[in-house]
Order: C-alpha cells, then structure tokens, then sequence
C-alpha cells in the first residue's frame, strides 16, 4: 500500500475514518447476482453497461441529495442501469449498509458494495454482488481478492495505472476498474483509461470509471475498450436535486444507439 502522504487530503481523511470502523461479527456468506450475465443482457438489448452509482454526496460533489436510496436505485434501472453501485462508506458519503440492503431487496440487477474496504473484516459487513477492492489501499491484495471470492463476492479490483493493473492480474482479478481520477490530486482525466486498458488481456472485464459525464464520454471510454461504466455524478447530479435520474442514466445506455440514429439522419 502506498503511503498517505502521496494521497489528496481528502483521501487520507476517507482512510481514517475507514480503519476506525469496526467489521461485522460473522463470515458473509452471499449468493450473488452475475455481472458478466447482466453485462451481456444490456448488450443483447443495445444498451451500453452502465452501473449507475447511488452516491448521496462526496468531497468532489457540489451538494446532496436526499432522495430515498431505493427510489433513485429504481429510477436508474428504468433508465436501463445494468447494475448498481452503492456508497456505504457514512462519513464522507452519506451511504450506509443499510442503503444497500435495502436497494437490493428492491432492485433485480447485481449491486455493487462501493468502500474503502482494508482488510477481511471489512467484507462482512452487508451482502452485496460484487465488492470494491482498490489495490492502492491494499496490503496483501492476492488475499483479500480470495478473501471475497470465498464470501461469493465478485471482486472488482480497482486500479490506476499500469502498475496496478499487473498487480490487480497478478492477484487473479477477472473484473478490473480503471479509476480515471488520480487520488493524490483528484484531478480526472480519461486518458487514464485509455493508456491502461490496451494491456489488459481480452478475457478481463474492464470498467471505466469517473469522469464520465456525458454521451460522447460513453463513446469515446467504449471505443477505448469499456466492458462497461462506472458513473456516479453524472447520473445523481447533485448539483440539481430535482435531476431526473431515470433520464440522466438513459442518456447514457443509449448514447450508442443515439449516435447511430444522428449518423442515419445526416
């Protein structure tokens, strides 16, 4: 794990406050919802994957929404949302394990556990689909990605760079998300993905992830080889609490369609 001293403030506060939270008293044992199926579903109906991201706020969002977690979950199903994520880290996100309990009782698409998860007792906390796992964060990441598989997790491994990305390999990860944002600066740039994804081996889903925020951003992460897309802000806008999340998620799974119809008409 790098050390925190080459992460943005913000960051190192997030990982505080992570290690100060206790895990759970037992073992998870889930049963989980496939996200290659769901992925190829999406597919099959000409939607472009996306899993949309019910984040409530964040030290990047420019405000909050209080909408009620399982509405806006539904909301971006409606909009055709492959699958969902969702934040439970509370203190600088406003998610809770609870949120996700109930969106995946309400919701038939895999979900998404999305936190800063350190060690194994910070897996068995609440059931999810799939887990968050960010080899920066990571000490022993073989382990943890093991860790999850053994609880009926799918792993995501999140990565950065190409570095991380061996590592990530290295470790069996079969789901890999390239972050476009750079932790130590919070800057965003979707070059990051597009110098990283050419050295992932055609078998590995790949997921891009932040910085997407609008149609053009879907296209350009898909033709640079995106299984699917990680997209958050875009879609619970916090800017505008009355953003209709159903339609900023549809612009979205339909942005490739969307350009095939502007391309019949010109």
């Amino acid at each position: 794990m790098n050390s925190d001293t080459e992460l943005a403030p913000a960051v190192r506060s997030i990982l505080e406050a992570a290690r100060e939270r206790s895990g759970g008293d037992a073992v998870i044992d889930v049963d989980a919802r496939s996200l290659s199926d769901a992925l190829a579903d999406a597919e099959a109906e000409g939607r472009v994957p996306v899993i949309a991201e019910v984040k409530p706020t964040s030290p990047t969002a420019e405000g909050t929404r209080d909408d009620d977690p399982v509405e806006l979950a539904r909301a971006m199903v409606d909009g055709g949302a492959a699958a969902i994520s969702v934040l439970t880290e509370p203190t600088h996100f406003g998610g809770s394990p609870d949120a996700l309990t109930r969106i995946r009782e309400a919701v038939d698409v895999p979900v998404l556990r999305k936190d800063f998860v350190l060690d194994e007792p910070g897996m068995d906390v609440v059931a999810a689909d799939l887990l968050l796992v960010i080899v920066r964060f990571v000490d022993d990441l073989e382990a943890l990605v093991a860790a999850a598989r053994e609880r009926g997790f799918q792993p995501l491994v999140e990565v950065h760079d190409r570095a991380e990305l061996e590592a990530a390999l290295a470790a069996g990860a079969e789901i890999i998300g390239v972050n476009n944002r750079d932790l130590a600066r919070l800057e965003v740039d979707l070059e990051t993905f597009e110098s990283v994804a050419p050295h992932a081996p055609a078998d590995v889903t790949l997921i891009a992830e932040s910085g997407v925020s609008s149609p053009a951003d879907v296209r350009r992460m898909r033709k640079a080889g995106a299984d699917a897309l990680l997209v958050g802000s875009a879609v619970m806008d916090h800017g505008a609490g009355d953003s209709d999340v159903t339609e900023n998620t549809r612009r979205l799974t339909r942005a490739e369609s969307a350009e095939s119809t502007t391309e019949e008409t010109t």
